[in-house]
C-alpha cells in the first residue's frame, strides 16, 4: 500500500523522500485543493445503518435491532451538529439505544469493532471522485507516479535482495491475458510495510510501470493520505483510502466494487493490517463482500510471502535491507461461481454470504502459507 514511501515522507529530515515531493511539486500544484473546514473530520464507527433481513434471528428481533441503529444514527446526527452556546444545557435524558457492545452482542454479522468515533486527521472525501471518473491529467500523473515507484520496487526486490518466486507465470497471465472484462482479486499476507508496492517488483516492465494494468489498492487513511501532498501522491500511485473501524459499508469497498465492475486488477491485504506478529487473524469479511457484490464474479488469487519484514524490518529506523531472502508464492486461483451463485439463488443473507465467502479465501491461506514457510525454509 505503497506504506513505507508515506512513513518515510513524514519522518524529519528524509532529504531524498522530500526532494522527490518538490520535484512532484510543479505537476500537482494546480490541482484540487479540498476544502479547509473538513480537515478534523470524524467518522462515526457502526452499526452500519444497512437494513439487512438475517435468516438467523426472529422478525422481531429484527426490527428491534434496526430501530436501534436508527436510533444510534440519530444520536451521532445530533452530535456533530454546531452547539449553541447562548442556549441553556438540556435536561439529561436516559439514552435512546443500547451501548455498541449491546449491539455488537445482539447482531454478530457487523464487522466491526465498539469503541470510540474513528478520527480522520485530513479529509478525504474529494479523492472518492478523481478515482472514480479519472481525467486526462489524472493518468497522465498516475503513470509518473507509478512508474517511478515501480521502478523502485523493482531495485529493491530484484537486484539489492534475493526474492524467489513460485507461479509468477499465473499472476503475470491472469494480469495481462485474463478475459476482457472480467476483474481480478488478489489476496495476500501483510508482514511489512512494504509489502505493497514492494511485491510487484518480481513483475515485468511492462506491467508494474503501466498504470493502466498495475493494481487497484485499499491504504489506510491514517497512514497515507493525512495531508494534501500525500494525498495526491497515494491517490496517483492507485491507492483508495480505507478507514479502518468504520465497517464494510464504507467507500472504499464500495469503491473497490466499482472497480471490479470494470474488470479491473484489485490487490486486498484481507487481514486488515500489518501482521506483526505473524497471527493466523480472522480475515475482514470486506473482501468477502467486494467479491459478492461485484456484478462480474472476480478471478480470485491468493498469494502467500515470506521475507519481506526482513526486508523492511517493523521497527525503527525503518531502513531497507539488502540481501535477503524473499519467497512469494502464488496458489491456484479460486472458483467460487457456483459457490456464489448458490448463495444468491438460496438468497442468504449478505453478511452471512461474506463471511462465507472469507472463510474459503482463509482456508486457503492456511494451505498456502504452510506450503511457502516450508520452501522459505529450505531456501540456501
Amino acid at each position: 500500500m505503497l506504506m513505507v514511501m508515506c512513513s518515510n515522507l513524514r519522518r524529519p529530515g528524509h532529504v531524498g523522500a522530500a526532494s522527490a515531493m518538490r520535484n512532484l511539486n510543479w505537476l500537482i500544484s494546480g490541482g484540487y485543493r479540498p476544502p479547509i473546514q473538513a480537515l478534523s473530520r470524524q467518522y462515526v464507527q457502526a452499526p452500519e445503518a444497512r437494513p439487512v433481513p438475517d435468516e438467523r434471528f426472529p422478525a422481531s428481533q429484527q426490527q428491534q435491532q434496526q430501530q436501534d441503529r436508527k436510533d444510534i444514527a440519530t444520536q451521532t446526527v445530533r452530535s456533530s451538529q454546531p452547539k449553541d452556546l447562548s442556549q441553556p444545557p438540556p435536561s439529561p435524558s436516559p439514552p435512546l439505544a443500547p451501548p455498541m457492545s449491546d449491539v455488537r452482542s445482539a447482531d454478530p454479522a457487523l464487522d466491526v469493532d465498539p469503541g470510540a468515533p474513528v478520527p480522520v486527521p485530513y479529509n478525504i472525501d474529494w479523492i472518492f471522485p478523481r478515482l472514480r471518473n479519472p481525467t486526462r491529467f489524472w493518468y497522465m500523473a498516475s503513470q509518473f507516479v507509478v512508474s517511478a515507484v515501480g521502478i523502485f520496487s523493482k531495485i529493491v526486490l530484484m537486484f539489492l535482495n534475493k526474492p524467489r518466486v513460485y507461479n509468477k507465470e499465473r499472476l503475470v497471465s491472469l494480469i495481462s491475458k485474463r478475459p476482457q472484462g472480467v476483474p481480478l482479486l488478489t489476496v495476500s499476507n501483510h508482514y511489512s510495510c512494504f509489502d505493497d508496492p514492494g511485491l510487484w517488483g518480481c513483475l515485468p516492465m511492462g506491467l508494474v510501470c503501466n498504470t493502466y494494468k498495475i493494481r487497484w489498492s485499499m491504504a489506510a487513511h491514517d497512514i497515507c493520505f493525512t495531508n494534501r501532498r500525500h494525498s495526491l501522491f497515494f491517490m496517483f500511485g492507485k491507492c483508495i483510502p480505507v478507514v479502518r473501524g468504520i465497517g464494510v459499508y464504507q467507500e472504499a469497498i464500495n469503491l473497490c466494487i466499482e472497480k471490479a465492475a470494470l474488470g479491473h486488477w484489485i490487490h486486498v491485504f484481507p487481514e486488515g493490517k500489518v501482521n506483526m506478529e505473524k497471527e493466523e487473524l480472522r480475515l475482514k469479511w470486506g473482501v468477502g463482500r467486494i467479491i459478492y457484490e461485484s456484478p462480474k464474479i472476480p478471478i480470485i488469487l491468493p498469494m502467500w510471502h515470506e521475507g519481506m519484514d526482513d526486508l523492511l524490518p517493523n521497527v525503527e529506523p525503518y531502513v531497507i535491507q539488502r540481501g535477503k531472502k524473499v519467497t512469494v508464492n502464488v496458489g491456484q486461483p479460486l472458483d467460487l461461481t457456483d459457490f456464489i451463485t448458490d448463495l444468491k439463488k438460496r438468497q442468504v443473507p449478505e453478511p452471512t454470504a461474506r463471511k462465507l465467502i472469507t472463510d474459503k479465501i482463509q482456508e486457503a491461506f492456511r494451505g498456502l502459507r504452510a506450503e511457502t514457510e516450508k520452501l522459505h525454509r529450505e531456501r540456501n
